[in-house]
């Protein structure tokens, strides 16, 4: 695509910077503030799970190794408390460590998958971070986020979509922008300040691909929380950076996409808001979203028809050729190649009845009544599928029993999709399973559960990061 000349495109990351400063939190729909609610919730639970993975350790050993003093901002799940770059940067890696956050809809039909980046986990670390180094309340730290998570919609929407074709991971790339837009409001940046910062995250703005399915996807959307926040801080300083770094030439959208569709993105930034329409999924199981319509699916005819795992002699799952395309691991052998096979996915609901952290573990991957199972599914590509559309993650599935009897089924979206969407109290459910997975006590992840509900009437976030803080020792 092309950038037709008009004022508006010629001063792109003018407007968007303008947006920034002037919104405020009265100028978001009721709908709106309630969904960010439930991924602010969502983001917070993942955060504990992942701070008490393997990463989460070996994000505080680097942090010992640097040698850091104290600072305002907390490492949710520890009782460290560092400066905000830092952890933002642990957060954001325990938020997408199991892959189990949240994601944007698109609104082209030329996005493959319909998704496009992982909104929270760049964005609400910054937010919080940057809110307890200010001293903000929770309407100010809700305010940022919401900002964050609708500039790095908003641009990952306008981007050609060559840009996640060819290798970059968007949630990474996108998500730096996320962090500079809510950190800088957090700081009160000015239009022209707000602008550098959104430079500045733009000269950091990495990720690649070829790492998903390793620990370094997680470590991109912490490292995209952290050089947001950097990029913020470095502004409010004088710090000097371009004022067109989205629509230049040699600006992010040209080199990193080819090109960019200007109406996807100017005059749109909260109008209407990506969290509402086309929506945000969260996602009920730590795999990835490719896998949930047929994982929402094979559980729905799993208790409509009590089917058994005994008596399951042929699975046959049918997708569109994108799908496969991502779902590569058709023989896992540990957890983070399981959230990325179909095999897997049908095969543990099949035992278990369920998929959550638990399930998804190296020891249960090995399993040798997994992997019998795993050889029962047959993951191809479908007609019926493909023809319904690369925008959709259309599923079919056909389950053939010993007995001879066939169940079949069809979805195109997941629970907790915008189409079947989750309410507070199953994201609440949810955190409370991810807090106990991270052995958090009980009582505190309640009082989350209670101060997320009414976060816009905090008087600072620092009640709610105490009750995010495990008791050192």
């Amino acid at each position: 695509m092309t950038t037709p000349s008009n004022p508006q495109n010629e001063h792109l990351t003018r407007y968007v910077a303008q947006f920034i400063c002037d919104t405020r939190l009265a100028d978001l729909p009721a709908d709106v503030v309630a969904l960010g609610k439930k991924s602010i919730l969502d983001g917070l639970g993942l955060a504990l799970s992942g701070g008490a993975t393997h990463l989460g350790e070996m994000v505080r050993k680097h942090f010992a190794d640097l040698h850091l003093g104290a600072g305002p901002s907390t490492v949710i799940g520890s009782s460290l408390k560092i400066a905000p770059r830092f952890a933002a940067f642990a957060n954001g890696v325990g938020i997408h460590a199991d892959d189990y956050d949240d994601t944007q809809l698109a609104v082209a039909a030329d996005r493959v998958y319909g998704l496009l980046t992982h909104p929270t986990a760049p964005a609400l670390p910054a937010a919080l971070a940057m809110a307890e180094s200010t001293r903000a309340s929770g309407a100010a730290a809700m305010l940022a986020y919401h900002l964050g998570v609708e500039v790095e919609c908003k641009i990952a929407e306008a981007i050609n979509p060559r840009h996640y074709q060819t290798g970059f991971h968007s949630t990474a790339t996108c998500g730096t922008f996320a962090a500079a837009a809510a950190s800088a409001k957090l700081l009160g940046l000015d239009a022209e300040a707000t602008a550098r910062a959104l430079s500045i995250a733009g000269s950091q703005s990495a990720g690649l691909r070829e790492n998903f399915g390793t620990m370094t996807k997680p470590f991109h959307a912490g490292r995209a929380s952290e050089s947001g926040v950097a990029a913020a801080q470095f502004a409010s300083y004088g710090w000097t950076a371009t004022d067109r770094i989205l629509e230049a030439p040699r600006g992010f959208f040209s080199a990193a996409g080819g090109g960019y569709d200007p109406d996807a993105i100017a005059g749109k930034l909260g109008a209407p808001w990506t969290i509402a329409n086309p929506g945000v999924s969260i996602k009920p199981h730590p795999s990835g979203s490719l896998t949930h319509p047929g994982m929402t699916e094979m559980l729905r005819l799993i208790r409509a028809n009590d089917i058994k795992a005994k008596d399951v002699k042929r699975v046959r799952v049918g997708t569109n050729h994108n799908m496969p395309n991502a779902l590569i691991h058709h023989r896992p052998v540990n957890e983070l190649q399981a959230k990325f096979s179909m095999e897997f996915c049908m095969a543990i609901l099949l035992l278990e009845g369920r998929a959550g952290l638990g399930e998804f573990t190296d020891e249960v991957v090995l399993r040798p009544d997994v992997r019998a199972m795993i050889e029962k599914i047959d993951f191809v590509v479908d007609s019926d599928a493909e023809a319904a559309g690369y925008h959709k993650m259309t599923t079919i599935i056909d389950i053939e029993l010993a007995n001879g009897r066939m169940i079949s089924g069809r979805a195109d979206f997941g629970k907790g999709s915008p189409a079947d969407p989750m309410s507070y109290e199953e994201v609440a459910e949810k955190f409370r399973q991810n807090a106990a997975y991270a052995k958090f006590p009980a009582r505190q992840a309640e009082s989350v559960v209670a101060m997320v509900r009414d976060f816009e009437t905090l008087p600072s976030v620092e009640r709610l990061m105490a009750a995010l803080t495990r008791a050192a020792g």
